[in-house]
């Protein structure tokens, strides 16, 4: 079965956001301006970058664009390929495709047949 493992908040003033979140919930935030994102922390992580807590997740913060203009929550999948073949076939559309994020795996967005817009995610094993 595969896992939700991620989310995406979009936002029209990240810094507001992320100030928003930080004073709000207490979560940590890293912006990487190179990649135009916010890392969310919402626990602690391990060595790996891996929630410490079981069944926790952590997230990101980006200006909002098309296609995210609403919260998405991302699903960890072996293959985005075969993923993506299964969305098309079941009638989801891909709305943006596979593209590397550095050397930790491979991301893309898929809109369900209720026009919702979600995450697909590719760990790179190493």
């Amino acid at each position: 079965m595969d896992k939700v493992v991620h989310f995406e908040i979009p936002a029209d003033e990240v810094k507001r956001a992320e100030a928003f979140y930080q004073k709000v919930f207490g979560w940590s935030v890293n912006s990487i301006p190179a990649m135009r994102y916010t890392i969310v922390r919402t626990v602690d992580v391990d060595e790996q970058f891996m929630p410490k807590e079981a069944g926790a997740i952590n997230g990101g913060m980006l200006k909002r664009q098309e296609p995210i203009t609403n919260p998405v929550i991302t699903i960890q999948v072996a293959s985005i390929d075969r993923a993506s073949k299964k969305i098309n076939a079941q009638g989801g559309t891909i709305v943006r495709g596979k593209m590397q994020v550095g050397d930790m795996g491979y991301a893309a967005y898929f809109k369900d047949t209720e026009g919702n817009v979600l995450g697909l995610w590719e760990t790179i094993k190493k």
